[in-house]
């Protein structure tokens, strides 16, 4: 990950610049978390939260040290990421030495070198939050001016992370509508030919294929694919 000081308006030009269309949903995460790490003030370390339902996930992060610092929070299922994914509010903590709301994860993390952390929620979906978690080596590594940036910057984030994520789910059910396509495509091939066969109804040939499905306990796309097979066969 590039470490190199970035001005906050460069960094708000670069995330406008990442294509939804051509980027998966890791790679703008890992931007995301790139550009806060650059751009904000006192920002040592950076990882991003998303949490789905109650399993939550570092999706990027800067090192392996800002990951262990959102994992250990996991463990205990509690911490600011946590609290910020769902209240979608701001946690700063300025001194982790006098921090006493999760004092044996900020015992931690003091341990690991980390003076003090800011967590802002990203709200994507009501199925879907997130959190941008930025630590700082010092006490007090985040003013007010830097503060008011990480929200900006974490306001463009979050519309990054909802447009990557609706591009991802309507991708997802386009594929999933291209197979439904192709499954009633194969049953009602087998319906023609097991009404030529059989001489019977369009609605009895569906209630055949059902019975093959249920006798034999395969999908009946299955059942309708091995008919279409056998029967486009080359003969001998």
């Amino acid at each position: 990950m590039d470490n190199t000081p970035l001005q906050p308006a460069e960094a708000l030009a670069e995330l406008g610049r990442i294509r939804l269309g051509e980027t998966g949903l890791d790679a703008v995460l890992t931007q995301v978390a790139g550009l806060a790490r650059r751009s904000v003030p006192g920002c040592d370390e950076v990882s991003v939260t998303l949490l789905r339902g109650e399993s939550p996930t570092s999706v990027a992060y800067s090192s392996s040290l800002a990951r262990q610092l959102d994992e250990w929070q996991y463990e205990q299922g509690r911490g600011p990421c946590l609290d910020a994914s769902v209240s979608g509010d701001p946690l700063n903590l300025p001194d982790l030495a006098t921090e006493d709301r999760w004092a044996d994860w900020a015992a931690r993390a003091r341990a690991a070198g980390v003076g003090s952390s800011l967590s802002i929620g990203l709200p994507i979906q009501e199925a879907v939050v997130g959190t941008l978690n930025m630590y700082g080596a010092r006490p007090g590594a985040f003013d007010a001016d830097g503060i008011e940036l990480a929200k900006t910057f974490a306001a463009y984030a979050a519309v990054a992370l909802a447009n990557a994520h609706l591009y991802e789910s309507t991708a997802t059910l386009a594929q999933q509508m291209q197979e439904a396509m192709a499954n009633r495509a194969v049953i009602e091939q087998a319906k023609g030919i097991v009404m030529g066969e059989r001489r019977c109804t369009s609605e009895e040939a569906f209630a055949l294929l059902v019975k093959i499905s249920q006798d034999t306990n395969r999908k009946v796309r299955d059942v309708a694919a091995a008919l279409v097979e056998q029967a486009t066969r080359p003969r001998r």
